[in-house]
């Protein structure tokens, strides 16, 4: 059975800012991102606890093709994506998101 997934706010504009920059590098990349993400969040779906404690309740879902990562917390039945935060980019900004 899979569990019900919610994005922060602000996940969910990372996650069409990525779509969106990699749309306007390449026509149709954009869609392959989302494709991406679709496919890691109905893993985390699948198996919640299946990725790696990064600290706390925190885990992290890295992308396959792509350098972004899924931060997610399991609470009260549901997976809340606190982040899709690129690799390389400022470690640690969306500490304090719930």
């Amino acid at each position: 059975m899979t569990r019900p997934i919610t994005f922060h706010e602000a996940a969910a504009l990372e996650v069409t800012d990525a779509a969106g920059f990699y749309e306007r590098e390449c026509p149709g990349l954009g869609a392959t991102f989302l494709d991406e993400v679709q496919i890691a969040l109905h893993t985390l779906g699948e198996f919640p606890e299946g990725a790696p404690l990064l600290r706390g309740r925190i885990r992290r879902k890295v992308l396959l093709r792509f350098p972004y990562t899924l931060m997610y917390s399991v609470r009260d039945g549901q997976i809340r994506i606190l982040a899709v935060a690129h690799e390389k980019r400022r470690p640690f900004y969306w500490r304090g998101r719930q």
